[in-house]
């Protein structure tokens, strides 16, 4: 798979790298739970795009943990890889990791497994290309 950047302690691909703005808060003053979401799916999508060589919808979050808060100046990482293949869909696991902004330690503080499917230019299902070693 060509961008492949798969870490060395198995969290995956670093598919998505993004900084915690005022913006993104919830009225609690933590990043709100919708942004880290999205930018998992991003994380997801350019995972499975790569491994299905085209396009791709996410059709599901099968698994979804938020361990920790993320806060306004953390820098957000998210990593992906695919965790199961079937015929025309993919098992995504993302892990986000932040590195905090006031002291620089690196915490997990998201996971979630989404399911995407391959799809062709109108939108219908395609298989997922076989892998070959």
């Amino acid at each position: 798979m060509s961008g492949d950047f798969t870490t060395t302690d198995g969290r995956g691909m670093l598919a998505v790298r993004a900084l915690a703005m005022p913006s993104d808060t919830n009225p609690s003053g933590d990043i709100f739970g919708g942004w880290l979401l999205a930018q998992m799916d991003v994380a997801a999508g350019i995972v499975a795009y790569e491994r299905a060589e085209g396009r791709v919808a996410t059709v599901g979050i099968d698994a979804m943990t938020f361990h920790k808060p993320v806060h306004v100046g953390d820098l957000l990482s998210c990593y992906a890889r695919v965790v199961a293949t079937g015929t025309t869909s993919m098992s995504i696991h993302v892990e986000s990791w932040v590195r905090r902004h006031r002291d620089g330690r690196d915490e997990k503080v998201t996971e979630g497994r989404f399911t995407l499917v391959a799809i062709d230019g109108y939108g219908n299902k395609r298989p997922v290309p076989h892998v070959t070693d």
